[in-house]
């Protein structure tokens, strides 16, 4: 059947803030404020978060929403590059308007995924800057404006009690998605398969809330030699998410905590009905000495269980969506990010819906039914679903400007100066830009 890009009602499951500065005044101890994350100008001009010795800078794959193509690359931005919908979140929501998304998942940039920024040798101080975060994050950014907003924390990684705390302290507040690594191991903490994160999963599973695992987290990316260009990076970012997917289907985890739910962010889903395929020939051929038991099950149905699987722009994972399940896909905008359709997502989407014959009752699942259920989310509380489509939305927002035009301040880089820069952020890991390249 076909799909009109005005009548569908869109949830983006991963999307991303460029934070604003002073997000600490209102909710970090005193005590900490002098020695808190800051946003200072480079001499270069470039505006970077500074912590101690460590500087973040905002990697220009980051924030291009509105930008021609052209100007995509890797050298850091000021905000006064960016448009102001990445960091203000009054101007996101007209953002949302105009590209039609009714409600946003908002993924945090400067701390890393899983926040190991935050991971300090003043434990105190740690944990105060990752409550602070998840309070501005939840109260300021999301709590402006209703129904709009899936909240997400950020986790207290090098701490499995401390975690656990936090998920069932921002549980009461709403929050039923927690940002995490795809490899703790590749961190230096316990793997997946170690009982330390036990009380996280009891939190977790307690709770209702979503492992939110996006592609990056682990601080590892591929590069396969050191000269490789970065279009072979960007190609291999689902990768990571793959061996994620695999390390915890076949952990201790899942079978010990039946309601353990895990989504994997960005890393789309045309690689999964071969993948399931794999698992189950794992099964039959290797469980005998393995010692793998599901109780009767195949690996693929335990998958199904556990895993929301995330697309942003993916005809073969939409033309595939039986082999992997309708209720296990959910639709991401990724903005303001390279990957992103913005503004025009939303008929990119009902255009490879159309192709594959995709049916109403899939469509709604796929685009905000099934985020909202894995996330405990209702946004029709707030918005009523006749103003929550696509069409409505941008009926709203009309005359706000989502022109593409050039915003860059710099002389454009030559190839050379991108591969060098390129290959610094893979050396340097990515927890200083390269996690949050995509």
């Amino acid at each position: 059947m076909g799909h009109d890009a005005d009548d569908l009602t869109l949830i983006s499951v991963d999307d991303h803030i460029i934070e604003p500065p002073g997000l600490f005044d209102a909710h970090l101890h005193e005590r900490y404020k002098a020695d808190a994350p800051r946003i200072v100008r480079r001499e270069d001009g470039a505006d970077v978060w500074r912590f101690g010795e460590v500087e973040v800078p905002n990697v220009a794959l980051n924030a291009v929403a509105g930008r021609p193509r052209e100007e995509y690359g890797v050298e850091p931005q000021s905000l006064d590059e960016i448009r102001p919908g990445c960091f203000l979140v009054d101007e996101r929501v007209k953002d949302m308007d105009a590209g039609g998304v009714l409600a946003s998942m908002n993924f945090p940039s400067f701390p890393g995924f899983a926040a190991r920024l935050f991971a300090v040798d003043d434990e105190d101080f740690g944990l105060a800057l990752v409550r602070a975060y998840n309070d501005w994050h939840i109260d300021e950014w999301c709590g402006a404006h209703p129904g709009r907003f899936i909240p997400m924390a950020v986790p207290v990684i090098w701490d499995a009690d401390k975690c656990a705390a936090e998920v069932r302290r921002v549980a009461d507040k709403g929050c039923h998605s927690l940002s995490f690594t795809e490899n703790p191991a590749a961190l230096g903490y316990p793997s997946f398969h170690d009982p330390y994160w036990d009380p996280l999963w009891t939190a977790v599973c307690d709770t209702g809330t979503v492992l939110s695992i996006h592609l990056g987290s682990s601080g590892q990316l591929s590069f396969p030699a050191p000269d490789s260009p970065p279009d072979v990076m960007i190609t291999l970012q689902p990768m990571n998410i793959q061996s994620a997917a695999a390390d915890l289907l076949w952990s201790r985890a899942l079978k010990e905590f039946p309601g353990l739910r895990i989504a994997l962010s960005e890393g789309g889903t045309g690689w999964i009905p071969y993948f399931l395929e794999r698992v189950d020939r794992t099964f039959d051929m290797h469980h005998r000495w393995t010692g793998q038991d599901f109780g009767g099950r195949l690996p693929s149905e335990v998958f199904r269980e556990h895993f929301l699987t995330c697309f942003i722009s993916d005809r073969a994972g939409i033309r595939l969506r039986h082999e992997i399940g309708v209720d296990n896909m959910s639709w991401e905008c990724d903005y303001p990010h390279s990957d992103s359709g913005w503004p025009g997502a939303p008929e990119e989407l009902a255009e490879a819906m159309t192709e594959a014959g995709v049916t109403a009752t899939e469509a709604a699942k796929m685009t905000h039914a099934n985020a909202m259920r894995w996330y405990s989310f209702d946004p029709f509380t707030h918005v009523p679903p006749e103003q929550a489509t696509v069409g409505a939305l941008r009926a709203r927002a009309a005359g706000h400007d989502v022109s593409i035009r050039s915003m860059s301040t710099r002389a454009k880089l030559t190839a050379e100066q991108v591969q060098v820069r390129w290959q610094n952020m893979g050396k340097a890991g990515a927890g200083t830009g390269a996690e949050r390249a995509s």
